[in-house]
């Protein structure tokens, strides 16, 4: 695992990192099943119907971490929402979107960091983005999709790509430029057609996944400080 200023650049060339097929097998095999299901491939008993059971058994509901803490049951029956839900799309088409961004920004995170650190900012990130959405959002509902877990990575990268920048005495602002974009798409989306707050939960999601590439890059915090003192 090495990084240097021209990584970022570089890491669009190298092969598919295991790791990221592994997880991306993992999301498109879950999608794969419930699309077999709608169309009655996988026998009696599995239908549509199984996507909306599954999201209910396996996916994240906002009241979840409120009532823990008032029965303080933490079982780990609802610890492992925290994880399951990032295999749960409400269509094939967002499971699609979730696959391509995964895989893009999977193999230029995976590039430079080792498999575990890429398990860390998907998984890690994905937790994060869920435990602070219930807290703000108790009532927002259901949360569940791959998002979260890819804005980590997404984190990830753009602390790759600021401290290239600063390293190359470019405009450092400009590694934000993907997360504001995105950000700002979800904003107007929540705003003028779901009405959703999902948005919180990605932002969560990035925000580990910038700090935890600070712990997880080989001198990732000196790093940061080198950065840091050059504005």
């Amino acid at each position: 695992m090495s990084f240097n200023p021209e990584t970022p650049k570089a890491a669009a060339l190298n092969p598919m990192p295991p790791v990221v097929m592994a997880l991306f097998l993992m999301i498109a095999g879950v999608e794969a099943l419930f699309a077999l299901a709608s169309i009655g491939v996988l026998g009696e008993g599995f239908d549509a119907s199984w996507r909306f059971f599954a999201i209910e058994r396996y996916g994240m509901n906002t009241n979840l971490v409120s009532w823990m803490r008032e029965t303080q049951d933490y079982g780990a029956e609802h610890l492992v929402r925290f994880v399951t839900f990032s295999f749960l799309h409400a269509s094939f088409m967002q499971a699609a979107i979730a696959c391509a961004l995964f895989l893009a920004m999977g193999k230029m995170v995976g590039s430079v960091f080792s498999a575990p650190a890429v398990l860390m900012f998907f998984f890690v990130s994905a937790a994060l983005g869920a435990l602070v959405y219930c807290l703000i959002a108790p009532e927002a509902g259901w949360l569940f999709g791959a998002f979260p877990g890819i804005y980590g990575l997404i984190g990830a990268y753009t602390f790759l790509l600021w401290v290239s920048l600063k390293a190359q005495q470019a405009p450092a602002g400009k590694a934000f430029n993907m997360i504001a974009m995105l950000i700002g798409i979800q904003l107007v989306f929540g705003i003028f057609l779901s009405g959703r707050l999902l948005w919180i939960a990605d932002l969560a999601g990035f925000l580990g996944g910038f700090t935890l590439s600070v712990l997880l890059l080989p001198g990732g915090l000196a790093r940061l400080v080198q950065a840091l003192r050059r504005d």
